[in-house]
């Protein structure tokens, strides 16, 4: 029996496309996002830069904790009106995209606040006894400094992402978690079933061997 059908090859086609869309977007807008809340969380956090206990309590208690508490499947079908108002669509891998950032943004925020208290305070201290500014020490000595950890939670955050756009599919994301329920799961087609699962893996292999090299590039320690 022919299970890869000219058809069945497009739509796998399509799904992979789909599913490296909703990848690419959500993990560009959870870096941007999540760094800005990971340094946000550690400059506000005891002993940080600048503590400010109100707003440290706010992000970390309130807004990271309870949305990381969520499980993730029941977490994006709760934000389908969400997604609607913000693409104006509820299904399709740039309605899932807004549940995908939205679900991972915690996740890599506390990676990026774990790698900036990694980092050798003494280094803070001097740049701050050299005269640099709060902003400046951000920017020259914590970054910098924390940068092979942050790559290193990107890393970790696209794989996962890759995971949830799987889940994704099953609640009208596309990509090839659709692909697998459709042509696999309901049909008792285990043929595509592994091929979905074969891809999905490449992915994350790739994604981890680039991120690897490149965090061991960039850390001088």
């Amino acid at each position: 029996m022919d299970f890869f059908t000219p058809t069945v090859l497009k739509a796998m086609g399509t799904a992979t496309v789909e599913t490296l869309q909703m990848v690419v977007i959500s993990g560009i807008l959870t870096v941007i996002i999540g760094l800005i809340l990971g340094i946000l969380l550690h400059v506000t956090g005891k002993g940080g830069l600048h503590p400010i206990r109100w707003l440290n309590v706010l992000l970390s208690g309130i807004i990271i904790n309870i949305t990381r508490s969520i499980p993730f499947a029941i977490l994006m079908v709760a934000l389908i009106p969400f997604s609607a108002l913000i693409v104006g669509a509820s299904l399709g891998p740039i309605a899932a995209s807004v549940s995908l950032t939205i679900g991972t943004i915690p996740f890599f925020a506390r990676l990026v606040e774990t790698a900036l208290r990694d980092i050798n305070h003494g280094k803070v201290d001097a740049a701050l006894v050299m005269g640099s500014t709060k902003m400046q020490t951000i920017r020259k000595v914590l970054i910098p400094e924390a940068m092979p950890g942050i790559v290193a939670a990107t890393t970790t955050t696209i794989v996962t992402l890759i995971g949830y756009s799987a889940m994704a599919g099953l609640v009208g994301g596309g990509g090839l978690g659709r692909m697998a329920y459709t042509y696999g799961y309901t049909r008792y087609n285990m043929p595509i079933m592994l091929a979905t699962i074969v891809i999905i893996v490449i992915l994350v292999q790739l994604v981890q061997i680039i991120g690897d090299a490149i965090a061991r590039k960039i850390d001088h320690r």
